[in-house]
């Protein structure tokens, strides 16, 4: 659940050169209409082994991790000129791209979050390539306050976690470049729009809590060696805290773990600013929990939790007890009480217990209690008295998710936002003197919603297991089995596949595809079991799982294997990655996205080896045992594979780019098939988040124009 920080309101080179005699371009072609012209690189192959246990296991393309070489670089052209070119010859490319940026177009608005006498919220006016954040005083007209689409001429710097000091009237937030991690942290007097000369280096993965007006805590990783930026690991987190005015050089080191490398650390301040919340983190599930008593002088860390076997997240301080979502003998989560002087679970006092939902948030609100309940991958939103006693329920509609509930402890008016599948985000605002709805932002799109209808069915899994799966179509589409279908799935790391609005699957919905999402195991839909359910050597129900989805939409008659199109990203590329090599019919197109596709290796970069609670490693000789059965990379047999575009960012500095690259060169040397294997490598692009909207736009129309040509669907635009 992380931090307290995390239920506050407002805590939210690739460098192309020449292609040199390096690369040579195969000889042969292939010879059908999709592919006719189409020339892979003929990619060098090197003899580097590795021996895994008495195992040894090759690596041939291992020269691509060195995101610094030219040879590297030299690679990223060749194959990026392929790919461009074969897209560049797809009729109606242009059209799709301009029906995007059309139905793209539209004002969207962010869940809006109070400090003090000030309002904050993120707003786009339709195609701006970044969201600019505005603040409104009282009842004056709102303002911008920082336009992050100034800051660079091709959009890509971002803006993120603004983050307000208790009066409202500074803002810390975060900018980072080019898609990667890496951000610099920025000060901003509020009243006055103009910049304090704060800027914070090498932060990663950071919150932002302030205490009082003066200064705030952030975490920090040492800068890495130059060149090494987007690769190298990072380890020995830590927290400082920075003085409003002075430079870095002078912050505070408030707690580092010279033992752990690879552990994370970062604090957190209760609403009264009584208690330092220290949480320190292995792997993305599971934390460890301090605490520190500032009221005292001199007091130490009294430690909660020492372990990281469950998730606790500290909501706030209610009388000299913190208030803790977890779920330590509670799969689903409860909500609990627990006094710093006694914190062995037997002391704790059950505000909300465990029930058969998932609790997925709690915040307070005017002396309440909002939490947001996931029943059957939908939210339900319940407001309690502080003693768990269920007072209201805030009434929504059909099928949808609730991302933001943005909320003041004093205050009764909260935000929170609603979205469906075809539906894009509408802000509510909710008081709860009277238990009042109203809308305070609904967005007005070049798409009609009633035109079309989702619906949540359950299917078999390989062992039995039933699986959510919600379907999205055109009202009354004849079930013949031969329509296009797309199928999207994730499946890990405990994050739940809630309903979402997409703007790109507009155009496929409006061309009578069936937009299809699979809730898998290892996901959060059904608490921490279900999550267990799909990780280490439990990983294979994951993909069992997807097969099984795909199957049945062709048995039910949606579509055929030969007109669906599948799709994942980060670890759902993986997931897409282990499908297809596994199942090699399974579908006619496949979009690994930024997976991790290297499952021996993933650890020694970045941020990886905090994925290990989920995947294992090779370090260990079961785990091994289990990464080497489905690896993508190093199931690439000999086969006839689907329609390939695999999809990487060369500032990816989660998952590598290494990953992408190393599968795609892998598949186009064995694909024994005529279906194009591409690689489409976007420049000063990152894993996700950040990317400018303009490239948002140019992705998704070259990924729809994939699907479409090799479904052997036109689109009638």
């Amino acid at each position: 659940m992380g931090l307290l920080k995390k239920t506050k309101n407002m805590n939210r080179i690739l460098y192309l050169l020449p292609v040199s005699l390096l690369l040579a371009c195969s000889s042969g072609k292939v010879e059908n209409k999709e592919t006719a012209d189409l020339h892979y690189p003929q990619t060098k192959k090197v003899d580097t082994v590795t021996t895994y246990f008495g195992t040894k296991i090759a690596d041939p393309y291992r020269w691509l991790e060195d995101d610094n070489s030219a040879e590297t670089a030299g690679w990223v052209q060749a194959e990026n000129k392929v790919t461009f070119d074969y897209l560049s010859k797809i009729p109606y490319r242009d059209k799709i791209k301009q029906r995007l940026t059309k139905v793209w177009n539209y004002a969207k608005c962010g869940t809006p979050f109070k400090e003090g006498g000030f309002t904050f919220f993120l707003k786009n006016d339709g195609v701006q390539n970044q969201s600019i954040l505005y603040v409104q005083q009282g009842k004056e007209e709102a303002r911008v306050l920082i336009d992050p689409n100034k800051l660079s001429a091709d959009g890509t710097t971002a803006l993120s976690s603004p983050v307000p000091c208790k009066g409202g009237h500074l803002l810390a937030y975060q900018l980072s470049k080019a898609g990667s991690d890496w951000t610099d942290i920025h000060v901003m007097d509020v009243k006055t729009g103009t910049e304090k000369t704060d800027v914070l280096k090498w932060v990663k993965f950071s919150g932002i809590s302030w205490k009082g007006d003066k200064g705030f805590y952030y975490s920090h990783y040492d800068a890495p060696l130059g060149g090494h930026e987007l690769s190298k690991k990072n380890e020995f987190s830590k927290v400082y805290y920075h003085t409003i005015g002075k430079s870095q050089e002078k912050d505070v080191l408030v707690f580092e773990d010279k033992e752990h490398a690879t552990r994370s650390f970062g604090a957190a301040l209760t609403d009264d600013e009584r208690f330092m919340i220290l949480e320190g983190s292995e792997t993305t599930s599971g934390n460890s929990l301090m605490v520190k008593d500032l009221s005292k002088t001199g007091s130490d860390y009294k430690v909660i939790v020492d372990n990281f076997e469950n998730n606790y997240g500290v909501i706030d301080n209610i009388g000299g007890q913190l208030l803790v979502i977890t779920d330590k003998n509670a799969p689903k989560y409860q909500l609990v009480l627990i006094d710093p002087a006694k914190p062995q679970p037997e002391n704790w006092k059950k505000i909300i217990p465990e029930t058969t939902d998932l609790l997925q948030s709690v915040s307070l609100a005017n002396g309440k209690i909002v939490a947001k309940y996931l029943k059957d991958v939908t939210s339900h939103i319940y407001i309690y008295n502080l003693e768990g006693k269920q007072e209201n329920e805030i009434k929504l509609d059909g099928l949808c998710m609730v991302d933001e509930i943005n909320s003041t402890r004093k205050d009764s008016v909260l935000f929170y936002s609603f979205v469906t599948y075809t539906n894009p985000v509408t802000i509510y605002k909710y008081n709860l003197n009277n238990n009042q709805t109203s809308v305070y932002f609904k967005p007005q799109i070049d798409f009609n919603p009633d035109l079309y209808e989702t619906k949540l069915v359950f299917y078999p899994s390989k062992d039995g297991t039933k699986i959510p799966m919600f379907i999205t179509c055109k009202k009354g589409l004849a079930m013949d089995g031969n329509n296009p279908c797309f199928l999207y799935g994730y499946g890990g790391f405990n994050i739940s596949n809630t309903p979402r609005f997409s703007t790109s699957t507009v155009i496929f919905l409006e061309q009578g595809g069936i937009y299809a999402v699979a809730n898998l195991r290892g996901g959060g839909e059904y608490g921490e079991e279900w999550h267990k359910a799909g990780t280490k050597c439990n990983k294979q129900n994951v993909f069992d799982d997807f097969i099984a989805a795909a199957d049945y939409l062709v048995a039910e008659k949606y579509t055929s294997h030969s007109r669906l199109a599948i799709h994942g990203r980060s670890n759902g590329g993986l997931l897409i990655g282990a499908t297809m090599t596994e199942r090699p019919d399974l579908a006619k197109v496949a979009l690994p996205g930024v997976g991790v596709l290297d499952m021996l290796r993933y650890h020694k970069f970045t941020i990886g080896y905090a994925w290990a609670g989920d995947y294992g490693t090779s370090d260990n000789q079961e785990e091994f045992n289990c990464l080497i059965k489905y690896s993508p990379l190093h199931n690439v047999k000999e086969a006839n594979y689907p329609a390939t575009m695999v999809l990487t960012g060369d500032h990816d500095d989660r998952v590598v780019p290494a990953h992408s690259f190393k599968f795609a060169a892998t598949l186009q040397e064995k694909n024994k098939g005529e279906n194009p294997v591409l690689i489409r490598i976007d420049v000063k692009a990152g894993h996700g988040a950040g990317k400018p909207v303009s490239k948002q736009i140019e992705e998704q129309a070259d990924i729809w124009s994939f699907i479409f040509y090799n479904l052997g669907v036109e689109p009638k635009l």
